[in-house]
């Protein structure tokens, strides 16, 4: 089996691991949470709040923007990023179905 065949899962499934993919990092983690407090749009003040270059900030942007979690509007010359509701709130749903389905008292170990 290649290492990108999804053929066989569901379409939950492969959502939630795109997810988790984008949120596997400790920057774009940083990312969201500087997006979330400032509850606006972002445009360079990014790159000032992380200990990253502007190449590597504009990847991951790149990356949760991939994602669907954030979008990002042209302003001028430059763009401007923010959570993306309907997403965030999917994202939301889906992972809390993933730990709410664990059953305690069904552990082996």
């Amino acid at each position: 089996m290649g290492l990108t065949k999804t053929e066989g899962f569901t379409k939950t499934d492969i959502e939630l691991a795109e997810l988790a993919k984008a949120l596997a990092h400790p920057a774009r983690i940083a990312i969201l949470k500087h997006l979330i407090a400032a509850k606006s749009c972002i445009c360079g003040d990014i790159v000032d709040e992380l200990p990253l270059s502007q190449s590597t900030v504009s990847q991951h942007l790149k990356e949760l923007k991939e994602a669907g979690i954030i979008k990002g509007n042209i302003t001028g010359n430059s763009v401007c990023y923010c959570i993306d509701e309907k997403v965030w709130k999917k994202a939301g749903t889906v992972l809390s179905a993933l730990f709410e389905s664990y059953d305690q008292s069904n552990t082996c170990c």
